[in-house]
């Protein structure tokens, strides 16, 4: 244009190129500063289950006594969201997204840009936030808890697939603990025999990871995960035994979060209870 005005000699060609120059260079600084100036906070991640839609949520903050609009911000697999900064000198957002496998999941970078006033530029930056969402194991429905749950009267002897106390023997069964097994019976010429051991009752039900013998980790978790949301909806007293960790009896919400977490990390690495 600027060629074809110079070629021409005409005044209003002159005019047009200059003008769309300079909202050229206004666009570049006032798209530049609708970006700058913002301060992102991490709130809170909702706990979830894997597949299931988590809530994320994000406080952006302006640090100076200036406008902001149309500030599109979004996670590479999340839900979006249009925000401006104009009244309020700080603002809330809340983005959803589908978490992955047991433990703790990270959405990665955060999206933040801008094509204000013009639409010609567009001014983005990625934001790599502490904020992660504890993911539950899956819950899978399985047959009738075996443990400690029972019927009988407090102080009552009753058989658990736990070790708490020697209580006799029983033929063997297929997917019975090998370190159960009575191995110096079977060298005496005995029939293989599994130890078994007994416990007292009590009114509060243990969900115990020796409760499921032959069963791998992750299904074990599942298992475990279902009868705790099952036991905390009837609101009954439960506990929890893992590995090296014992959560005692009690009811609630809390009590379900405590133990919903111990499932969601155990034994992955890096993590605390």
């Amino acid at each position: 244009m600027l060629i074809a005005a110079i070629n021409y000699q005409n005044n209003m060609s002159f005019a047009l190129t200059f003008l769309l120059a300079t909202l050229f260079i206004i666009a570049v600084l006032h798209t530049f500063a609708n970006l700058s100036g913002l301060t992102i906070h991490a709130v809170h991640a909702q706990p979830g289950f894997p597949g299931h839609q988590s809530e994320f949520e994000i406080l952006i903050e302006r640090t100076r006594r200036r406008t902001h609009y149309s500030l599109y911000i979004k996670w590479p697999t999340s839900t979006d969201a249009l925000v401006n900064l104009v009244e309020n000198d700080s603002v809330r957002v809340s983005l959803h997204t589908a978490v992955g496998s047991r433990g703790w999941y990270n959405p990665g970078r955060l999206l933040i840009e801008s094509t204000y006033p013009l639409g010609l530029l567009r001014c983005w930056t990625w934001v790599d936030l502490d904020l992660h969402a504890l993911v539950y194991p899956r819950p899978e429905p399985c047959g009738p808890l075996p443990g400690l749950a029972t019927d009988k009267p407090d102080g009552s002897a009753i058989l658990v697939a736990g070790t708490d106390d020697f209580h006799g023997f029983r033929d063997y069964q297929r997917g019975d603990p090998l370190r159960q097994v009575h191995w110096k019976g079977l060298a005496k010429g005995q029939p293989l025999q599994t130890k078994q051991y007994g416990a007292f009752a009590d009114s509060s039900v243990w969900l115990d990871w020796e409760a499921f013998p032959g069963v791998d980790q992750e299904l074990r978790l599942s298992y475990l995960c279902y009868w705790a949301l099952e036991y905390e909806s009837r609101n009954i007293e439960f506990g929890l035994r893992l590995p090296g960790l014992i959560i005692a009896p009690d009811v609630g919400l809390k009590h379900r979060e405590k133990v919903l977490k111990a499932l969601a990390l155990y034994n992955i690495s890096g993590t605390q209870v």
